[in-house]
C-alpha cells in the first residue's frame, strides 16, 4: 500500500495543456507552462497544480507561457475550465492569435459597428454591435502593443 504522500507526489504535474476552442474552431492545444485568462472576477493565472475552477470569461487577452517566451491570444466571452488534472479549456464565442490581427480590419470593424449600433432597431441588434465593438476595440489595443514588441 502506497503512502498518501507518495500518492500526492505521484500526481504532480509540471505543466498544462491548454486548449483554446472557439465556435468556429480549436484554435489551440499545446503542454504550456502557465496561462492567465480575463475572467469576469478578474484575470486568473492558472499553474500546474492548479484547484479546479470553472469561470466565465470575458473579452480580453489569454497569455500563455512556453519555452520561456509568451503568447497571446485575443478572446471574447466564454467559460474557462480547469482540471486538477492539468488541463485548462477555454471555451469562447471567438478566438484569434495576437500576431495573426489585422489593425486595418479591426479598425474596419469599429466603424462597422458603430454604424450598426445606430442602425440597430431592437436591443439584440445593439447588444450584438456593442460586443463586437469592444472586442474590435480590443484588437486594435492588442495589435498595436504587438507591434511595438516588434519594434
Amino acid at each position: 500500500m502506497m503512502s498518501l504522500k507518495k500518492q500526492v507526489n505521484y500526481n504532480i504535474m509540471d505543466a498544462l495543456l491548454l486548449k483554446v476552442v472557439s465556435q468556429e474552431r480549436q484554435l489551440l492545444s499545446k503542454t504550456i507552462e502557465k496561462v492567465s485568462v480575463p475572467t469576469a472576477g478578474g484575470e486568473v493565472t492558472i499553474l500546474p497544480n492548479h484547484i479546479g475552477l470553472f469561470a466565465k470569461v470575458v473579452a480580453g487577452e489569454v497569455r500563455y507561457d512556453l519555452d520561456k517566451h509568451s503568447e497571446s491570444i485575443v478572446v471574447s466571452d466564454g467559460f474557462v475550465n480547469v482540471s486538477p488534472d492539468g488541463r485548462v479549456i477555454v471555451m469562447v464565442d471567438s478566438a484569434t492569435y495576437a500576431r495573426d490581427i489585422s489593425l486595418q480590419k479591426a479598425k474596419r470593424a469599429i466603424k462597422e459597428a458603430k454604424e450598426a449600433m445606430k442602425q440597430s432597431i431592437d436591443r439584440k441588434e445593439l447588444m450584438m454591435a456593442e460586443a463586437s465593438l469592444r472586442l474590435a476595440m480590443l484588437e486594435v489595443r492588442i495589435a498595436k502593443k504587438t507591434k511595438k514588441r516588434k519594434i
